[in-house]
């Protein structure tokens, strides 16, 4: 039998190794909010020609217009998307469209305008935090109930939490560097995956616990490691089936065939469902078995030396 259990501080050292360089890119930078978060105003627009501008270019010519705040990128599509501060007046955007047909000399066609002032910002931002935190205490109270009939309840709930936790820190890990490196920024449908990646997350770890539920009243000899680790093996092909063979391929399938709107979001569930079936396997489980065997006395012991001859 595989011991999963018995190899689960490399589990968890894996795991750090993805973690932590993100969070430091995140102490360090932050995370790349959009419009949804910050308020401000966003322009896509295309060319007749097909010949695109270069984003300093079209920073010129906000800047020229008393803008500030400005960051431009092309896309996939051949547009060109600019984000600025808020633009209060209507009448700007025409402003910005002529001045780019004036210097550039190509028919400018406008396919996303939208605005967002800073309070509603602020006012996402909050609603965002609030719903993580309510989902994450949801699943506190529905584990200790669920699990109500098996010594020390409370644990698998709070189990399940910090391996919730892992996998949001994954999920921002890849958005604070994709952000860093590839300008992409945390906007709605970033929450719609965090959320969806903690539904997905949670759920497999309720089909892990509850194994080890039913396991734990017919072998009641076994130690509980060894009964946690039997437990994972019966869980494991259902993990891989439902999670990797379906709902992985549909993702990586909007991934590479996806328009660029959809790619980023489609990304972020991959890794972020991928990161939920890991921890459901390697590290909630393991964490449970810390727990039970309180492990974290002996981990900054000095191991005894030998006895001299």
């Amino acid at each position: 039998m595989i011991n999963i259990i018995g190899k689960r501080y490399i589990f968890f050292a894996i795991s750090l190794l993805i973690i932590i360089p993100g969070m430091i890119f995140l102490a360090i930078n932050g995370l790349n909010l959009s419009i949804d978060f910050t308020g401000g105003s966003l322009l896509e627009v295309s060319f007749a020609s097909g010949n695109l501008p270069q984003p300093a270019e079209v920073i010129a010519i906000y800047e020229d217009l008393g803008i500030t705040n400005v960051q431009v990128q092309t896309t996939g599509e051949g547009t060109i998307l600019a984000r600025s501060s808020f633009l209060e007046d209507e009448s700007m955007q025409t402003q910005i469209v002529d001045r780019m047909e004036a210097d550039f000399g190509d028919t400018v066609t406008v396919l996303r305008s939208d605005s967002v002032g800073p309070t509603i910002g602020r006012e996402v931002a909050g609603r965002a935090m609030l719903a993580v935190g309510i989902a994450a205490l949801i699943v506190v109270i529905y584990m200790t109930f669920a699990f109500r009939g098996v010594e020390n309840s409370l644990r698998y709930g709070i189990c399940a939490i910090i391996a919730m936790v892992h996998d949001v820190a994954v999920v921002l890990s890849l958005a604070v560097i994709g952000g860093k490196f590839l300008g992409w920024q945390a906007d709605s449908l970033f929450v719609t995956a965090v959320l969806t990646v903690i539904g997905f997350s949670v759920q497999d770890k309720i089909v892990v616990f509850d194994r080890i539920r039913e396991n734990s009243r017919t072998l009641k000899k076994l130690p509980f490691e060894t009964l946690v680790n039997h437990s994972i093996i019966q869980t494991l092909q259902r993990s891989i089936n439902t999670q990797l063979m379906t709902v992985e391929f549909m993702l990586l399938a909007l991934v590479l065939f996806g328009g660029v709107t959809l790619r980023e979001f489609a990304l972020i569930l991959l890794v972020g469902l991928f990161s939920g079936t890991y921890s459901s396997i390697f590290i909630a489980a393991p964490i449970l078995v810390v727990w039970e065997k309180k492990e974290w006395r002996n981990w900054f012991r000095r191991s005894p030396r030998p006895a001299s001859a």
